[in-house]
Formats: C-alpha cells, structure tokens, sequence
C-alpha cells in the first residue's frame, strides 16, 4: 500500500532523505485507562485539526504520514505531557492558522525546569515552617539540605534520634531480607521436598513408589551410569538429578508434563525437552540390559519347573501387548493402528522372555492391525534362534514354518476348531505350555503396572522419527522400560 504524506505542500517522498523521519497520525490507546484514552482522543483531534485535511477518512489515517518537518524538535513528542509544543505537527502545514516559534521547545523546556525549582521551594518552605515550631531546649539539631533547592533547614529530631532512626531502619532492612530468604527456602522446600535427592536418601519406600526401583542404591547407580553422556551446561534450569528423575517420573507415573513442571518449578516446554533428551541418553545407555543370552548360561540357570515340563532346550517365551495411542489425523495410519482386538488405535510391541523370567528382546511399535505371525517374522527375533531351541507362544503365533527354518521347535496350546474335543496328549501338552507361558503374560503385567506410560493413551507425537534420530520416542520409551524391569527382582521362582 502507498503511504501518503498528508501535509499540504509537502513534497518530502523518501524515507531517509536528509534524515528525516516519517510518522503516523496517533492512535486512540483504549488499554491504558480512562485518562490515557482521553487524552489520546484529544491528541489525535489535534493532530486532525492541525493538518487541515477534510478529504480525509477513517481508512486514510492507517496510511497517512507526517515528516520530521513539521515538528520544531523533529520528531513528535510524547503523550505526557499535553502542553508540549510538539505534541502535535505545528510547522510549515500549508497554512497561516496555527504559529509556532523554533524557540518553542527551548521555552517550554525552560518553564518544566521553572516548574520544578518552585516545588521544590515549597517543600523547603513547608519544612521551614516545621522548623519554626521546634521546643527551643531542642539543641542538638540535624542540618538537613534540601536537594537542588540551594536551601538549608533544620529538623525538630536530636542527633540521637535520628541514630536510632537509623539503626531500627538498618534493623527492619536486615528482618526483611531473613524473611525474603526463609520464604525462598520454603517454597523450595515444598517444590522439592519429596523429590530431591536427599530426600529419597533414606527412605526407599518413596523411591520405588517415584522410580519403581527396588531402593535408592540402585537409582544412583542406574544415574551414575548414564549421566556420563548427559551434556550440561551452565543455562540448565535444573540440576541433572532432577532431571533424571524427572524422566523416570514421567514413565513410573504417566503425569502430565504440566504436572512434572509445577513439580520441579520450571515451564510445560522446558519439561518436555528435557523429557526427549534423557530418553534418548536412556536408550542409548541401558538397552544392553535388553539382551539376547548365551546358551550355556541359559541352560545352567534353567528354572526347574521349564526342566521338567521342556528339559533344558526353552530358549524364548514370546508374547504381544499393544498400547492406546491418540486417533492419528490420517486415514492411512489411522487404518494402520486400528485394533480389532482392543476396539482402538494402538502400536503393539513382540516381547520375548527367558525363562527366568528376564525380558531378552523386545520389538520396535508396530501398528495395532499388525498380526502377531507378522511381527515375529519381521522383527528380527528369530535371528536369535539356535538349532534345538524351542520356542514357547500362544495360538495366535502360528509360525512353526518360520521356526523350522532355523531348526528349532515352536509349541503352542493345541487348537479345538475343527474338533468336538482335544486328545489327552493334546490337553496335557496344552496344560504345560499354559503353566509356563503365563510367565510371559506376568512380566509384560508387571512392566506396564511398574511403568505406568505404557498403560495410558499416549500422544501421536511420540509416534513420529524426528531428524536426525533412527527410532521414534515410543519405541524408546518400551526399551527403557523393559530394561528398568530387568534391574528388579524377577517373577518367575528359581525352583
């Protein structure tokens, strides 16, 4: 849109030339209060009435323009104070109406000054009218100058008076910052009481109930072993403890990040930064505990009840569990996470475990209308297989062609479709297999109730590989809890 210069006469077209300056006609401030609006009426009805322009409209004030010119000192001057000579445009405006002299804004400063000087008399004057009043046994006075007034007075109080004035200001000063700084204490106190690190020392009930580890040993070795590769610096709004400890908040309780905000007294999106980067830290540094066994320790360390039911040769227990997740806006990959089973956009992961009941592999997300048979054989499990191994699973898997692939043997409950009922060998072969796979269902159980992020509905965002990053945020977070169950006691007996 062009601008206008509205003056009449005035020929002053670019910006800069000469260094002038260009100005718009002032708004009506409605924000400030009534007698901020008044004047800013009146000011713009100024302005208005000195430009002299009755083609002007509503529109054609947003446009409007008025140079450095017209002003005496250049520029206009502000809303306060209204007797300012430029408070509106007053030279050269194409007519004899309004006359301003260039000695204007000299005058007008001279007269604030004239102003001030003569309040500041009257404040001498009123203060030696006090003195006046002074008991004449009242000896040992004060001299006291009164600032810029080139005039001395003299108080009613003692110098003694005035030392105790001043110690019992000295006093209060010294009352007030004790107390600023006891109240900074306490709200510390309150922000971070339950959750700082000396807190949690000695009481290791708070700690599995915040973190879900078994005692606070086991949290500071599980820290000290991550924080070695946690960039810090000095613009940290939070100490790195508390920022550990606010990941694995997060995934213990499933708390909003607002909530984890007020809880460690910073802001939603700070929280949520430090969020993705300790789960990335986390990824990286714990998902060895997530590991495939050697043989010869599994077969040593084998609980009795699988050597009586399978000898020696259970080398994985596999099973399936899904997580809700927000109604993605895409039809494609709202199709893609619908389960028939859970009647609900989900990602599914393939959780393996050994028969000691510790998780040895799982699986990046799926979406929810992924088969289990799918998963198994596009994950990368199977790769882990050893001839003579068997692998124990559901009906659900029906995989055995894969498994046989790699020489070892699947066993899953026997089917009834097709049969009025299952032979004895098949019940009793079904009955085995149940009482050991439950173990599977019991860990995949306890990882979810341990780390309750994996039980809520989690937002789509985590579904989404951010630059530079090879995995989403959800397939870390189900790595990073599965190997902070790992740490914990196991749930399947030894004996």
């Amino acid at each position: 849109m062009v601008h206008c210069w509205c003056i009449v006469g005035c020929s002053n077209k670019a910006k800069g030339e000469n260094g002038r300056s260009f100005f718009r006609i002032p708004k009506i401030i409605r924000n400030q209060g009534l007698e901020t609006e008044e004047l800013s009426k009146k000011r713009q009805a100024k302005w208005l009435t000195n430009i002299s322009r009755s083609d002007f409209g509503e529109k054609s004030l947003l446009w409007a323009r008025v140079c450095s010119d017209h002003f005496v000192s250049g520029r206009p001057a502000p809303l306060f104070p209204s007797d300012h000579p430029d408070w509106a445009p007053a030279l050269k405006l194409g007519h004899n109406k309004i006359y301003v002299s260039a000695q204007s804004v000299p005058r007008h400063e001279r007269a604030q000054e004239r102003r001030a000087k003569k309040r500041r008399l009257e404040v001498a004057e009123s203060l030696l009218q006090l003195c006046s009043q002074t008991p004449p046994e009242t000896c040992a006075l004060r001299t006291v100058d009164i600032i810029d007034s080139g005039i001395t007075c003299q108080t009613d109080l003692t110098a003694i008076d005035m030392m105790e004035m001043e110690a019992n200001i000295k006093a209060l000063e010294e009352d007030n910052m004790r107390l600023r700084e006891e109240v900074h204490k306490f709200k510390d106190k309150c922000l971070h009481s339950t959750l700082s690190q000396p807190e949690l020392e000695h009481n290791n009930e708070k700690v599995n109930f915040y973190t879900g580890l078994a005692n606070f040993s086991l949290l500071m070795s599980v820290f000290r072993h991550v924080i070695a590769q946690v960039p810090t610096s000095s613009k940290n709004v939070l100490d790195s403890f508390s920022e550990f400890l606010m990941t694995i908040i997060r995934l213990r309780l499933n708390v909003p990040l607002r909530d984890l905000a007020y809880r460690f007294n910073t802001s939603e999106s700070t929280a949520s930064r430090i969020f993705e980067k300790w789960i990335e830290i986390l990824d990286v540094r714990l998902r060895h505990i997530v590991r495939w066994p050697n043989r010869e320790d599994l077969r040593k360390t084998m609980p009795l009840t699988f050597q009586e039911a399978f000898g020696n040769k259970v080398a994985v227990i596999i099973d399936c569990f899904e997580v809700f997740v927000e109604r993605p806006s895409s039809l494609a990959a709202r199709a893609m996470t619908w389960s028939n089973y859970k009647h609900h956009n989900t990602v599914k992961f393939l959780v393996g475990i050994a028969p000691q009941g510790v998780i040895t592999f799982v699986s990046d997300a799926w979406g929810g209308r992924s088969s289990d048979k799918h998963i198994t054989e596009n994950c990368s499990i199977l790769k882990n297989i050893l001839p003579g191994d068997v692998v124990l699973a559901d009906r659900g898997f029906t995989i055995e062609d894969s498994v046989s692939l790699y020489c070892a043997e699947l066993n899953i409950p026997a089917f009834t479709k097709g049969k009025t009922q299952l032979s004895p060998s098949e019940v009793r072969n079904s009955r085995k297999i149940a009482a050991v796979r439950i173990h599977v269902e019991r860990v995949i159980g306890l990882v979810r109730r341990k780390y309750q992020v994996l039980q809520g509905t989690l937002p789509i965002h985590l579904l989404k590989t951010k630059d530079g990053q090879g995995s989403p945020t959800i397939d870390k977070i189900a790595r990073v809890c599965c190997a902070l169950t790992n740490i914990s006691n196991s749930v399947v007996p030894f004996d």
